[in-house]
């Protein structure tokens, strides 16, 4: 069965700082005509920090588009300081926001936060052997965190209660979860 749909035509819509948005005519497989508007994104990253002693670093903070707080594991976009290395973001991130550097960093995996709308593609990895920065970034305008640590089983009920809803941390508690 053939699946593709063929792009007509493309209206930018926006262009901001974190985001682009387009407008697309698309013909479906079967010749008819579809509206599609998708949200265009430089990448991103998300890390599972872990510190000495198991526990995961968790940010929690305010966030805009659901307007609530969230806990969070470390990320970030892509930007032009990063020249297109997700590892740099992740260093660079981790910088920011808690201010550490890894001595050990590993990919976990790669995935889509949503197909439905988004080409958002972010990396999650797994850094260890945190130790302080000796020269601090400075945080993104506006950007305000608290930092907290938690165990897996911490993690867990966080997650089964609902405190913990966001995908990107959601995934990396999992990982944890599966490692021994």
């Amino acid at each position: 069965m053939d699946l593709e749909e063929h792009v007509e035509s493309t209206e930018d819509l926006y262009d901001g700082v974190i985001v682009k948005l387009e407008r697309q005519q698309v013909r479906l497989p079967n010749g008819d005509m579809a509206t599609r508007e998708i949200v265009r994104h430089a990448g991103a990253v998300g890390i599972l920090a872990l510190t000495a002693d198991n526990k995961m670093i968790l940010e929690r903070q305010w966030r805009a588009p659901i307007a609530a707080v969230t806990l969070e594991i470390p990320a970030g976009k892509l930007d032009s300081r990063d020249a297109d290395n997700v590892e740099h973001a992740v260093i660079r991130e981790l910088n920011e926001e808690i201010r550490y550097q890894p001595g050990h960093l590993e990919k976990i995996t790669g995935f889509y936060s949503s197909v439905g709308f988004s080409d958002e593609y972010m990396t999650l990895f797994l850094a260890t052997d945190l130790k302080p920065v000796t020269t601090e970034l400075p945080r993104d305008q506006g950007e305000n965190l608290e930092l907290l640590t938690v165990s897996k089983k911490e993690a867990q009920a966080m997650v089964a209660s609902g405190e913990i809803n966001d995908a990107k941390t959601i995934t990396a508690i999992y990982y944890w979860l599966l490692q021994k």
